[in-house]
């Protein structure tokens, strides 16, 4: 009596090859969404219509043209303080 190994062999040829590329690909699944931050995949530039665009200039004038836009500084602050930065407008 052969206790129902003989088909079963085949069948474990075939599962083993295909349990390992199943873990290897989750593996690389996950090395894309956890290793973001490494070197992996990370999308750049605005993703929706409630991401921002890209601004151009330093970040020093980008956050005076927000306080600006704010009325935290007058036009006269504005100007001074963009040419201290050397970013005349």
């Amino acid at each position: 009596m052969m206790w129902g190994y003989g088909q079963g062999m085949v069948w474990m040829w075939l599962w083993i090859p295909l349990l390992l590329i199943g873990i290897a690909l989750l593996v690389l699944l996950a090395l894309r969404v956890f290793g973001a931050g490494r070197g992996g995949y990370a999308p750049t530039g605005p993703q929706g219509p409630d991401d921002p665009l890209p601004m151009k200039g330093s970040r020093a004038r980008q956050i005076l043209e927000e306080r600006f836009a704010k009325g935290e500084l007058t036009a006269d602050q504005y100007r001074e303080y963009l040419n201290v930065l050397g970013e005349d407008h």
